[in-house]
């Protein structure tokens, strides 16, 4: 049986906005509201020096996604994650950003991929250049969080919870095992 959290009372100020995010860790799933400055690209956030240590979700549900004995969600008014725990983030569907990138740039290409991350499957692309594979960009790389573009998530020992489809996600690279498709 899911719980529901009550509506937390949290403050927007008139240069925020709400965002509902999807957050995953090596154990669970973690879905809820982010208060950000309106300018904010929140689907991005992570990739960028604006990105706090701690994220807070409010009117938060999780789920433990290791185990098959837990199907419920579990509601909280207020979750907060340190950053480096966070292994995947996306928009909550089916809300989206605009592409981040011009598609008609010339010498680029996205490249089908498989991510494994903890109990989940992640199929997408990754924009790479035409002279790079994904082992070259993974030894060249340094950045955090590698973004992924239309993405299928789905979860190894829960087939009920997916799949999942978003246009956008960013992986946490050392947590993360790339595969070719």
């Amino acid at each position: 049986m899911a719980t529901t959290a009550p509506t937390y009372g949290y403050k927007v100020d008139s240069d925020e906005k709400v965002t509902h995010v999807m957050v995953y860790t090596s154990a669970s799933l973690v879905w809820g509201e982010v208060v950000v400055k309106e300018m904010i690209r929140v689907s991005t956030w992570l990739r960028t020096n604006t990105a706090p240590d701690r994220i807070t979700l409010y009117n938060a549900k999780s789920l433990v996604t290791t185990s098959v004995n837990n199907l419920h969600p579990t509601a909280y008014p207020e979750v907060n994650i340190a950053v480096p725990q966070i292994i995947a983030w996306h928009l909550a569907p089916p809300a989206k950003d605009p592409i981040d990138y011009d598609p008609t740039e010339p010498n680029r290409h996205l490249e089908p991929i498989n991510i494994l991350l903890s109990t989940f499957l992640i199929k997408g692309s990754l924009r790479l250049s035409t002279n790079a594979d994904l082992k070259k960009y993974l030894e060249v790389t340094r950045e955090a969080y590698t973004a992924l573009y239309d993405v299928e998530i789905s979860n190894l020992i829960m087939p009920n919870l997916g799949p999942i489809v978003v246009p956008y996600i960013l992986v946490r690279q050392d947590s993360s095992i790339f595969t070719r498709r």
